[in-house]
């Protein structure tokens, strides 16, 4: 598994799952999980995913980013 690259393939990371989350925990990385190039789900740090879960959801918060970054 290339630590740098934030794109894995699922395969790739199903076989490598105990560095990958070590890395997520370790030095809070997101990695982003994809199937046939195309990103599918992202793999982050606990502390996000609690925020993502307060702000109610993952669509919640894409809208209260988004409004953040002006986009």
């Amino acid at each position: 598994m290339d630590a740098n690259a934030t794109d894995h393939p699922i395969a790739e990371a199903r076989a490598n799952l105990s560095e990958l989350l070590a890395s997520v925990r370790l030095l809070r990385r997101t990695y982003f999980l994809t199937s046939r190039g195309k990103r599918q789900a992202a793999v982050v740090p606990a502390e996000l995913g609690e925020l993502v879960e307060q702000a109610g959801g993952a669509d919640a918060a894409a809208v209260i980013l988004s409004a953040h970054l002006g986009k």
